[in-house]
């Protein structure tokens, strides 16, 4: 029997249905709000509004748990790779060693870019954003697949995915040796994703680089953990853009836009800036930590809280586990780690934080990972955009999939009322 909620407005009462997801949680259904009452709900920044039935990932925030397509997080970073884990995103269920096999394959065949494609590096200053390259480039994918643009059969629209997975670590890497001035480096077919984006990002003509093992695997780890999360910024705005009928391209370039953003796909950066400024001033961390509970002071405890996770992030403890082991097998002793590991432990024992349950997110470790290999800073969006891809074709898919509903949300008028046009003579 369907739950019914009550609404009572201006004397009259209305009901509204109850959706019961797979995992107990409860939503007032209130499409019909606005044709049964004349209202509609105020919800800024969508804080507590579910925009779409989705059946990719879950998150319980409280209880810090997180499951691709109902599998923990855990279990997929320790025993999946990055190209299953895509499988699994998009498709709903893990591959079949055949699946898999003809999965990795297409990833093969199509990780190299039109010729035509590397003269738009051309285009673009060496001070030109990777993440503005990153973006662009995705929309020039598609001028040059337009056979795939409709993706009219499943068949197409496998191959799209994986050209566009494929190609975007070429495209990533090929835009940061674009910046620094040194000739790209072409995929080489018999690397896997990860050690190939490795080999493009620092081999040179007269040296290839060999990726260590444990490099690697940390790439891997990193990809798989930003794969999907629930309805994100960006994943939001690829499903809003999908929703008009846009292509995979068009949709999926929207949301390397959404991920730009500081608040959003930029925070690990400043984690690893707020860690090096620590450390280039010795600042005393309990000090620090002082400062920031300080609410003159406008400092803030960055890789710390979570708009969804009221817990330990699940994905922080995963990387934490990871960095320890790179970062004593490249190098010792990191002291961005050391500093990191310490301002964790002053303030998951200061009740300032306790009380406002603020914990580490991922963003804390990734930073710390990506910087021990090699990786600059102005390309960390870019490497949380390689690895949430998947996440928003499986999005892209779920909408283009549906009944075609147009997101058009709606908004309360704070402006002026009705007035006037004034000639430019008499204003």
């Amino acid at each position: 029997m369907t739950s019914i909620a009550k609404l009572r407005i201006d004397g009259a009462t209305h009901d509204l249905p109850v959706v019961v997801g797979t995992e107990g949680e409860h939503a007032i259904d209130i499409s019909k709000l606005r044709d049964t009452t004349g209202h509609i709900t105020l919800d800024e920044g969508y804080t507590n509004t579910g925009s779409c039935r989705s059946a990719i990932t879950f998150i319980d925030g409280e209880k810090g748990i997180l499951r691709y397509r109902g599998i923990p997080i855990e279990q997929l970073a320790a025993n999946s790779t990055f190209v299953e884990t895509c499988w699994l995103l998009i498709y709903g269920e893990l591959p079949t060693h055949e699946q898999l096999k003809r999965w990795s394959s297409l990833f093969t065949k199509y990780e190299m870019i039109h010729e035509g494609l590397y003269h738009h590096f051309d285009g673009f200053p060496s001070t030109g954003h990777p993440m503005a390259i990153l973006s662009a480039m995705i929309n020039a994918i598609s001028c040059y697949e337009p056979d795939l643009m409709e993706m009219e059969s499943p068949t197409t629209f496998q191959i799209s995915a994986a050209r566009l997975i494929s190609k975007l670590r070429t495209i990533a890497a090929a835009s940061y040796k674009a910046s620094i001035g040194q000739p790209i480096i072409y995929p080489k077919p018999h690397l896997d994703y990860c050690s190939n984006f490795l080999h493009m990002m620092f081999s040179i003509p007269f040296g290839d680089y060999e990726p260590d093992p444990e490099t690697v695997a940390a790439l891997q780890l990193i990809l798989i953990l930003h794969a999907d999360h629930e309805q994100n910024c960006s994943s939001s705005t690829v499903r809003m853009v999908a929703s008009s009928g846009a292509n995979m391209f068009a949709s999926c370039a929207a949301g390397v836009c959404a991920l730009w953003g500081p608040l959003h796909g930029g925070a690990n950066a400043a984690v690893v800036e707020m860690l090096q400024n620590l450390h280039d001033n010795r600042v005393d961390l309990n000090d620090y930590v002082a400062r920031i509970k300080d609410k003159s002071t406008s400092l803030r405890l960055m890789g710390f809280g979570h708009r969804v996770y009221k817990n330990y992030d699940p994905r922080a403890s995963i990387m934490k586990e990871r960095a320890d082991k790179l970062l004593s097998k490249l190098k010792g002793v990191d002291p961005l780690l050391e500093i990191a590991k310490r301002l964790e432990d002053v303030a998951l024992n200061d009740p300032y934080f306790i009380e406002r349950r603020l914990y580490p997110n991922v963003d804390f470790y990734s930073g710390v990972i990506l910087r021990a290999m090699g990786i600059p800073v102005n390309m960390f969006t870019v490497m949380f955009a390689m690895g949430r891809m998947p996440g928003w074709i499986a999005n892209w898919k779920e909408v283009h999939d549906s009944d075609g509903v147009l997101y058009r949300p709606r908004q309360v008028y704070v402006g002026s009322g009705p007035r006037e046009y004034v000639p430019i003579d008499q204003r």
